[in-house]
Order: structure tokens, then sequence, then C-alpha cells
């Protein structure tokens, strides 16, 4: 397919809802057009074209892509979800763009971030720091990153949101789920409003940075016992709810470790694991953003440095012995006690059709392989990512079976598969039965 190269530009960020209407609006306009022109050209031919081919063509993912750059914020957000939770679901050239907007950002121009700082920490912020490097670090979907260093000598980094992103939340998400229900890709029949309401939260949540603060402490005293991970110290003194000062930690993408040897490779995967479940079966309390930007590694002190707490979830007390008793049934074979279980999860109901049931529970003890191995399991030598991709494709094609499980079971099988995928892009070596059969007998709980 066709590409458009991304370069990150100083764009300033569409505050206002009008200016952000408008854009959607003019988005719109623009595939329409082109959308008119395609069908023209295949009615010449003889063809007759449906409105979802006419709208998901290369060209239209490209302008999409490029005008939730720009948009940031939820809207851009969305757009990073969408590619990592439906992308199995969407067409794949849909699929690959939107999967761009994941690591691929606009910053702010010095003028609008001067403004942004100036309305957070008062004119003449630039007095208490030594240096401030206007230029971004790093630059994502609500916020970017700034390295600092005060005037008592704190080597910071800053996330600064982007104007007008709490405000534009709901919009966003309502334009973008408009275009999605335009282009064909969700049935009509699928009641999507539970996973916008709840997207609406959990970016309002994502938004507020004093409460992601009150979780980067809270993550820190969790695993005090644990220096293999560096969690960095809070400066509230900075820290608004549009404004995260922490710790400036040195570190390389964890992703770039895949020259690494293997042992640290597979030492990094069972910390990583290792932590998940510990989020599930110890703290009820869960980072479900498995993005690999959000894992540093210090190669000097071996520590695997955790960042951006904005999209913690604490999890009800029944969740952790619900997944006990899926693994349980799981991992001896009971086919009977893993669909109870997941009733009881809510990945469907008991009137669901029994092949449907049958599909779900398929993938469920597909997912198991690393479990059911005695020993290392060999992430980098397995097709099991591609089977697990091909049962959940063959699933969203049946239009009558789309069904929304609940939102803290969305967001935890979104982190599993996160590090799974991490894990493969690492080839690590990883003994996972090992790191769950702690938290399987009932004294674990």
């Amino acid at each position: 397919m066709p590409h458009s190269k991304f370069e990150s530009k100083a764009l300033a960020v569409p505050s206002g809802r009008l200016s952000r209407l408008a854009r959607f609006g003019g988005m719109a306009s623009n595939i329409a057009g082109g959308m008119l022109l395609d069908g023209a050209r295949q009615l010449a031919q003889g063809k007759r074209p449906s409105v979802s081919d006419l709208l998901l063509t290369p060209a239209n993912a490209i302008k999409v892509t490029h005008q939730l750059a720009q948009l940031r914020g939820a809207a851009m957000k969305v757009g990073q979800l969408l590619s990592m939770d439906a992308g199995d679901m969407l067409p794949p050239e849909l699929a690959e763009i939107l999967g761009r907007l994941r690591s691929e950002g606009h910053h702010m121009p010095q003028s609008q971030l001067n403004a942004a700082l100036n309305a957070h920490w008062g004119s003449g912020w630039q007095q208490r720091f030594e240096t401030f490097l206007f230029q971004p670090i790093a630059a994502a979907s609500i916020g970017q990153v700034h390295r600092a260093t005060t005037k008592d000598g704190r080597e910071l980094a800053i996330k600064i949101q982007y104007p007008g992103v709490r405000r534009s939340i709901d919009s966003d998400v309502d334009n973008v789920a408009s275009l999605m229900r335009l282009s064909g890709v969700l049935p009509k029949t699928l009641n999507i409003a539970p996973m916008l309401a709840e997207a609406k939260r959990q970016l309002h949540q994502e938004a507020d940075y004093q409460r992601e603060g009150q979780y980067l402490q809270r993550f820190a005293e969790l695993l005090a016992d644990s220096p293999e991970f560096l969690v960095p110290k809070l400066h509230a003194d900075f820290t608004t709810q549009s404004v995260l000062a922490m710790d400036f930690v040195d570190g390389v993408p964890i992703e770039s470790l895949v020259d690494a040897p293997q042992e640290e490779r597979d030492r990094l995967m069972t910390l990583l694991i290792g932590l998940l479940f510990r989020e599930l079966f110890e703290f009820a309390l869960m980072q479900t953003d498995p993005n690999f930007a959000n894992y540093r590694y210090n190669t000097s002190t071996r520590q695997l440095i955790l960042l951006d707490f904005g999209a913690t979830r604490v999890f009800p007390p029944e969740m952790a012995p619900a997944y006990r008793q899926l693994m349980q049934a799981g991992l001896a074979g009971d086919r009977a006690g893993a669909r109870q279980a997941m009733i009881n999860i809510g990945f469907f109901d008991e009137q669901a059709l029994q092949r449907h049931q049958d599909a779900v529970i398929n993938i469920f003890e597909l997912s198991l392989e690393p479990l059911l191995q005695t020993g290392d399991y060999d992430f980098g030598n397995t097709d099991v990512a591609l089977r697990l991709r091909d049962a959940g494709m063959a699933i969203g094609e049946q239009r009558d079976f789309w069904h929304i499980p609940p939102m803290d079971t969305l967001f935890l099988q979104r982190k599993f598969g996160g590090v799974y995928m991490l894990a493969s892009r690492l080839k690590a070596r990883v003994n996972v039965r090992a790191l769950m059969e702690q938290y399987l007998s009932t004294s674990a709980a």
C-alpha cells in the first residue's frame, strides 16, 4: 500500500470545540470528495462499489491519520486504541496506518507551549529553572514531554498536556465513533454505547495528571521491595492537573533490546510477565496501556523503568478469584469449568450460541500454550500469535456475535496481549507456568 511519510512538526493544537469540529468536518468533506471520485471511476469500469470499500482506501486512511495526529487529544487516542483493540477486525489498510498513531505525534510550537505553562505555573516560571529544553523529548496523544533542570539541581522530565484536551474528550470520542459507523466496519446491531462511555471516562482519567501522579507514587510503594524496577519519583511542586513532573531517568527503548544477549531478554520479559501477574493477583491495580514506549531499560543498573500511569485501573475484588478459577480450569483441561468461569467474567452469556461459545473457549485454550509448557516457553519460535490473530478475525467476521465483555476484562486482555507481543518481539524464553503457579492455589488468595 502507498505510504505517506510522517514528520513530527511544531503544529498548534486546535483547542476550541468549534475549531476541532471544523477539522472533523473538513476531514469528512475531504474523504467524501475522494469517495465520489473513486466511486465514479469504479462505476465507469462497470463495478458497483460499496460505501465501506470507498471509505477505507489507503488514501483515505492516510488523510484520517494525518488529521487525527494534528488534532491530538482524545481523537488521536481513540485512533491509537482502535489500532490496538480492534486491529484484527479492521481492514488491514486502516489498522496499519492507525497503528502509526501509537508512536508518532506532532508537538506544540513554542508560543503555544509558553502560553500553556504561563497558565499552569504563572508568568515568570522560567526563573525556577536552570535549563528548560523547549524541543520535546517525546510527543504523544494528549501531551508532550520536556527535559529541564531546576535551580536547586533536580533533573526533571515534565509532561505538559495539550490545550483543550479535557474539554474536547466527549465530542472527540463521539466524532471518531461517527466515522467508524459511517465506514460500515461496525455492525449496526452492536451496541457500542458502553464502550464509548468507558472511553470517555478513561480518557478523562488519563487527562488528570494529578491522578496519574498519585498512581506513580503508589506503584513506587508497591515495588519498593523490587529493585529490578525503577519508577520515577514524583515532584509535586511542579505537578498540576495538566502538568506532571517526575525524575528524568536515562534508559533505552525496550524494543531496542532485540539484539541484546538472550539471557538479558529472558530476564526482562520474566520481570514484566511476573509484574503482570502481581498487578492482577496481588495489587488489584494495573497499568493497562501496553504501549512499548511505557517501558525503558537502564543498561548500567539493569533496571526496568516504568513510565506513564495514566491508564491505571483499580480492579474489583472479585476479578482475581474469577481469573484464578478460569486459569485453574484451563490448565486442568476442564472445558466445562472454563466455560462457566468465562460466563462469570462476562466473555459471553448463557444464551450465546454454542458455536460462538466454543470459538471463544478455543481462543482461550490457544492462549494457554505458554502456560501449559513445563520450563521455558520460547516466544520467538512460535506462530501462536498469528493463530490467535486469525481466530480473533474469524470471530470478528461473525456479525451475529459481536459482544463487548466488561471493560475491566477488555483492558486486562489488552495488557496481556501487549506483553505477549513484546515477548515475541524480543524472542524471549520465559517459564510462564512457574510465574503463574504461585497464584493458582486457593492459599494464594
